[in-house]
């Protein structure tokens, strides 16, 4: 197996990013990853280069970099060429941690989209108080989008759900301002119709409140609505653990306190950092392109190459294609 990844992409690069890659090849012997970047950089914290090869460029995609227009004219840029790596059939996926706008437009134009899928999506797994967590599709692909593309959604979400995290028969939810079937706009009530004709396990609407508990193993939602509710999760979960510490920290007991609870509370950030599930995948393209987090360390960077190796050994995108054409 073959994966190829932007050395460049994120804010810690190359450094951790090349520390997650020498921590894959440890864990799976069949992995070869192409690292692609600036060679000299690379070296200078590559000290392992067993099953890793170097693909040499010096351009790179800025965070600040309008997507498309990065996309089309910087061709030898390290996301533009791992992409291609995978189009052009050297790698079997690709993972970045770079601009999430311009991974979409390679994704979409270079590796390019299954046939019978509309709208690729993007697609995190977030915690939930079990530790279990969830998938939830679409975070930002798409703003707008139809009904026939969340039912799409849906059923790639629930292929990723039962071939890679080992869900039987996951609970497919429409992200909805309540349950009732009546409920919502347009979008929604067309949407719980469509999705009550599939062979999804679609259990109806959910409410925000209650994803965190939970309620459904594949949320489904349009791109604007996703990622309003991922950032509100991200930043109340930030928020609560900083005034948390500035709680424990207010004084000379609760620091005793603090120090008592630490291991707990260390487990407890774990459990609510969606990075340890993997990074988002671009479901609905014809290979695994996997985007991690822009802050990613290399136990991150790990965990995106564990989810993008399940992938394919899973041949989660030639199910997908069969599902959809089935539907």
């Amino acid at each position: 197996m073959k994966i190829a990844i932007d050395a460049m992409g994120g804010d810690n690069a190359p450094k951790t990013v090349i520390e997650g890659a020498e921590l894959a090849i440890q864990q799976f012997e069949n992995l070869h990853i192409t690292l692609v970047g600036n060679e000299v950089e690379i070296k200078k914290y590559l000290t392992n280069p067993e099953r890793i090869t170097i693909l040499h460029t010096e351009e790179v995609i800025e965070a600040t970099d309008e997507p498309v227009r990065a996309v089309r004219r910087k061709k030898n840029a390290s996301m533009v060429l791992m992409a291609t790596e995978v189009a052009e059939g050297r790698a079997d996926a690709c993972i970045s941690a770079g601009n999430t706008g311009a991974l979409m437009t390679a994704g979409l134009f270079v590796v390019g989209r299954i046939k019978g899928i509309e709208r690729p999506a993007l697609a995190p797994t977030l915690p939930t108080l079990d530790g279990k967590g969830f998938l939830m599709l679409d975070v930002g692909a798409n703003v707008d989008a139809k009904p026939e593309h969340l039912v799409q959604y849906a059923i790639m979400g629930s292929v990723y759900a039962e071939k890679v995290r080992g869900v039987q028969s996951p609970k497919v939810g429409l992200l909805n301002v309540g349950t009732e079937e009546k409920k919502g706009n347009e979008l929604t009530k067309q949407t719980f119709k469509l999705l009550q004709e599939t062979n999804i396990n679609f259990i109806g609407n959910v409410e925000s409140r209650d994803l965190l508990n939970g309620v459904a193993d594949v949320v489904v939602t349009d791109g604007f609505t996703g990622n309003v509710a991922l950032k509100t999760i991200e930043g109340t979960a930030l928020s609560l653990f900083s005034m948390l510490k500035a709680e424990l920290m207010s004084s000379f007991k609760s620091k005793v306190a603090a120090s008592v609870l630490k291991p707990q509370l260390k487990g407890l950030k774990a459990k609510m950092d969606y990075s340890e599930y993997g990074g988002a995948g671009l479901f609905g393209l014809n290979a695994p392109v996997i985007k991690a987090h822009g802050s990613s360390d290399a136990t991150a960077i790990f965990n995106a190459i564990k989810q993008t190796v399940n992938m394919v050994e899973n041949n989660v995108s030639s199910t997908i294609q069969a599902s959809v054409e089935s539907e």
